[in-house]
């Protein structure tokens, strides 16, 4: 992390959160974060991976940031913005409890940084008093969420992918409805 998106633990209100969260995504939007670049070397801080490799940690820090933004903070944000009698207590205990489970995930997975970042927004999402709040708070991490995993794609191994070829499901439908009509034949 550079000395510009210095992460401080002490939240002191809605906007500080959204300024911490905004500059420590600018600091990673044009170079990957150094937990990325280490995590694509198998550098794990916690050491995390199945039969001593790090791939598995791999595919669950993509899997993890997928769903934290494509699902989780997305539905979050479209709730608190489109719907203007959404009950702002639950959103806040809801995302509070998925926020710090996804948080130690992002630090199981080796980052720890993206897990600080996740535990500010969910400090912030507490000082919320209304969805307005709520939602930029929830937008200002999805942008950070998304960029993170936007990286974490880029150093996944995604040829590996071509060792488990599988064969066209509709091509083995297409090749049992003729090896029926073969034996029918017989």
């Amino acid at each position: 992390m550079t000395a510009r998106a210095e992460l401080r633990t002490e939240v002191a209100s809605v906007e500080d959160v959204i300024d911490q969260i905004n500059a420590a995504r600018d600091d990673i939007w044009e170079l990957p974060p150094a937990e990325v670049l280490a995590l694509g070397r198998g550098q794990v801080p916690m050491g995390t991976g199945a039969k001593n490799n790090y791939l598995s940690t791999l595919i669950f820090a993509e899997n993890e940031l997928r769903t934290l933004t494509d699902e989780i903070l997305w539905f979050a944000w479209v709730t608190a913005t489109r719907n203007p009698k959404a009950d702002l207590a639950t959103l806040v205990l809801y995302m509070d409890e998925m926020g710090q489970y996804k948080a130690n995930m992002n630090d199981y997975v080796g980052l720890p940084e993206g897990c600080r970042i996740l535990k500010l927004y969910v400090g912030g999402i507490r000082l919320a008093s209304s969805l307005d709040d709520f939602a930029r708070l929830t937008e200002s991490a999805m942008t950070y969420f998304n960029r993170l995993h936007g990286w974490v794609d880029i150093v996944f191994p995604w040829g590996i992918v071509n060792g488990f070829q599988r064969t066209n499901p509709l091509e083995r439908l297409l090749e049992r409805a003729q090896g029926a009509g073969q034996a029918v034949a017989s």
